[in-house]
């Protein structure tokens, strides 16, 4: 399974670039408070971690989603955004799991354990077999 649609690579990267930099990136970095809300999340009373963390874990996926926009573009760097990807992915699904099985976290955030999943193996599914522009940083 791993690299059967690889040709694809670079589609698939700019796909998942432009979806997680609108409805996870920008939210986040940019209101924080109003994606939690439209993701079901109880906002208490004293809400500056809050904003410090939602600003930071959306300055992550825009880091992420310009790795994945650079090598989609270009192909520089393919199989490491792939591996950021499959990284971010894994560690945001057993996040999800934790809090799922916590009870701590809205259902709406239980439904994206079914999105990190089938992100991880639409990952594995496109992995590129190599790097078609091999470039130094």
């Amino acid at each position: 399974m791993i690299g059967l649609l690889d040709t694809y690579a670079q589609v698939y990267a700019l796909i998942i670039a432009g979806l997680t930099a609108v409805v996870f990136g920008l939210p986040l970095f940019l209101a924080p408070l109003g994606w939690a809300r439209a993701f079901r999340w109880r906002i208490p009373e004293h809400t500056d971690l809050a904003i410090y963390c939602g600003r930071c874990l959306g300055g992550f996926v825009l880091i992420l989603d310009l790795f994945l926009l650079r090598a989609g573009l270009t192909g520089t760097g393919l199989v490491f955004a792939f591996q950021f990807l499959l990284a971010a992915g894994l560690f945001m699904l057993v996040a999800h799991v934790w809090g799922a099985l916590l009870r701590i976290q809205p259902w709406t955030e239980n439904l994206e354990i079914l999105m990190y999943i089938a992100l991880i193996l639409g990952t594995l599914l496109f992995y590129p077999a190599s790097d078609p522009v091999v470039t130094r940083f």
